[in-house]
């Protein structure tokens, strides 16, 4: 059995036909409860090789994760091949910040860019789903190759670990003040101040963070109670594992995010 957290998937296709057929196959594997579809989106890689959206399903908070992996990709692709790289130096960066936010590694977008030669088609998704079989041999049957990327928690991690290290320097900063010298007072109240400024942002990207999550979670609880709605026993206890793993996931990220909050916040105490 898979995860059931939501995931991405991309499923590359020869042409534009092959992934509306995947599209066909994904509302039904959901109408099925074989699979939770958040949002899809069907993207082209043309013959200078950048990427263009052809049609979405992108509602609410729901499809904001394919809204920003499709933006992202676009960004990577902007450029002509005949560019050199690809791609600008902005668009390349720009867009691999987005990725991290994502959850989305570097490893995936190389395979996607394998798997996604010029002229081809390729259907992005958000899912949940509890076996891997289904919706490998749907695509499979219909001429496509999928891909997964589970979305990650590293990006919390990370921003646990900087907000962190900023509490503590700001702290120590602080403590010092006491300790050097009137000529050198006013130059390291200037470094205290930076801390404090860069650590008041994190507590910023923090609690942006929780709210686009949040509501990203309660959307997928609200359509997977929709999809209950119309499964039987059988799926709709399938279901319920996967909002169980939603909500799961998401009071575990809070519950990390919050706690660097609180503590950089008493630090910033006077």
């Amino acid at each position: 059995m898979d995860d059931l957290s939501s995931k991405f998937v991309v499923v590359a296709f020869r042409d534009e036909k092959q992934a509306c057929e995947g599209v066909r196959a994904l509302s039904e594997l959901h109408g099925e409860a074989t699979i939770s579809l958040y949002g899809y989106a069907v993207i082209q890689r043309g013959v200078d090789g950048s990427v263009s959206l052809k049609t979405a399903q992108l509602e609410g908070p729901i499809g904001t994760g394919v809204g920003a992996l499709v933006g992202a990709l676009m960004g990577i692709y902007a450029n002509p091949v005949g560019s050199g790289v690809g791609m600008s130096i902005v668009t390349a960066v720009g867009a691999s910040r987005d990725l991290f936010s994502l959850g989305v590694g570097c490893e995936f977008i190389a395979s996607v860019g394998k798997q996604l030669p010029q002229g081809s088609t390729a259907l992005v998704a958000e899912i949940s789903e509890d076996w891997l079989a289904p919706l490998d041999s749907r695509m499979e049957a219909i001429g496509g190759t999928v891909l997964r990327e589970w979305r990650d928690d590293y990006v919390d991690v990370e921003m646990q670990k900087r907000i962190d290290q900023a509490r503590v320097e700001f702290m120590q900063r602080r403590a010092g003040l006491a300790a050097v010298t009137a000529e050198k007072k006013d130059a390291l109240k200037k470094e205290v101040s930076k801390v404090e400024q860069n650590l008041r942002c994190a507590l910023d990207r923090i609690e942006n963070r929780l709210d686009r999550f949040g509501r990203e979670a309660e959307a997928k609880v609200q359509a997977l109670n929709e999809q209950a709605k119309k499964a039987g026993t059988e799926s709709k206890a399938r279901i319920e594992q996967r909002i169980a793993a939603i909500r799961a996931d998401h009071a575990q990220r809070k519950a990390r995010l919050e706690r660097s909050g609180r503590l950089a916040l008493e630090a910033l105490q006077p």
